[in-house]
């Protein structure tokens, strides 16, 4: 029940500016403790074991705030707060949703608005290259934000969920190939992947699910096998078909272009901005069966 509810919040209010103007955001927190774990940590000698170090700290200060939460005596009421403020589907689908209104706008405003949401380099892309970099973002972040958040509350509760965020917060920021981070991040980055494994093939089940295109099912692994990514070529892998696009594909990182493989290779490639508005429903219809799953499940975990 507490997750069906924080879901439903989710949806409902997103991340409210005149909240978190007030307050620090949790992943703003958890954020702040990589950085002060980087600066403090990540100098001298056994690189990787401080770095396995920091995660173990990490991940013990989320669980313990977790365990916190929930055993204070308030109905649950502020279980279910962080819980939705954990999830991510409002605000996703409205950064996503920003991109397609600029890019009606111009491509100028669509390179600003995607350039919020995507890791790669956004300065010389066409209407199509906007589209498909927003599209690819809202397939991962289905994944990342919103489906292994609510898998890892099911399987251990707020404590799960939090170690969850503070993991892939720790992998968005450290968990990079560079000569800072390659061995301190090393920890953050397969334990992320770890943690993402299931989620990502349960994030292209619900996709597909949802979309009546269970057929697409046996296609979907080879596609992500193309990707560059062990887990986020999952959901792109269901939402391309569903969409009748090509995904992934070439694209630049750090001003030089990589010739990344497609996803879905045979589906349309001239993508615009009807194609961010198609693939935010798609999150929705996702974001819907996935509330039906939770909440049967919890009415199931309630009778027994």
């Amino acid at each position: 029940m507490i997750l069906t509810l924080a879901m439903l919040l989710d949806a409902w209010l997103g991340e409210p500016d005149w909240l978190w103007r007030r307050f620090p955001h949790p992943a703003v927190t958890m954020g702040r403790g990589v950085a002060g774990l980087d600066a403090r940590l990540n100098r001298g000698a056994m690189r990787r074991a401080r770095g396995v170090a920091a995660i173990l700290l990490l991940v013990a200060g989320a669980a313990l705030a977790g365990l916190t939460i929930t055993a204070i005596p308030d109905l649950g009421l502020l279980e279910i707060a962080f819980a939705a403020i954990l999830l991510a589907h409002r605000s996703l689908v409205d950064h996503v949703r920003a991109v397609a209104r600029a890019l009606r706008a111009s491509p100028e405003a669509g390179r600003e608005a995607v350039s919020r949401i995507v890791g790669r380099d956004t300065r010389d892309m066409d209407a199509a290259q906007i589209a498909r970099a927003a599209i690819e973002s809202a397939a991962e972040n289905l994944s990342d934000g919103v489906i292994a958040p609510i898998f890892w509350y099911m399987i251990a509760g707020l404590p799960g969920m939090m170690v969850y965020k503070v993991v892939n917060t720790a992998d968005s920021m450290i968990g990079y190939r560079t000569p800072r981070h390659e061995a301190f991040g090393w920890a953050a980055a397969r334990l992320d992947d770890v943690m993402n494994w299931m989620p990502a093939r349960l994030t292209a089940l619900v996709l597909l699910a949802s979309h009546g295109a269970l057929h697409h099912l046996s296609r979907v692994p080879g596609d992500a096998r193309r990707h560059r990514s062990p887990n986020a070529g999952w959901p792109e892998a269901a939402l391309a078909p569903i969409l009748g696009l090509a995904l992934a594909g070439p694209r630049s990182y750090d001003g030089r272009m990589q010739d990344f493989p497609w996803v879905n290779a045979g589906g349309r490639r001239t993508t615009n901005s009807a194609d961010i508005d198609a693939a935010c429903a798609a999150l929705w219809r996702a974001w819907g069966l996935a509330l039906i799953v939770v909440a049967v499940l919890g009415l199931v975990g309630h009778l027994a």
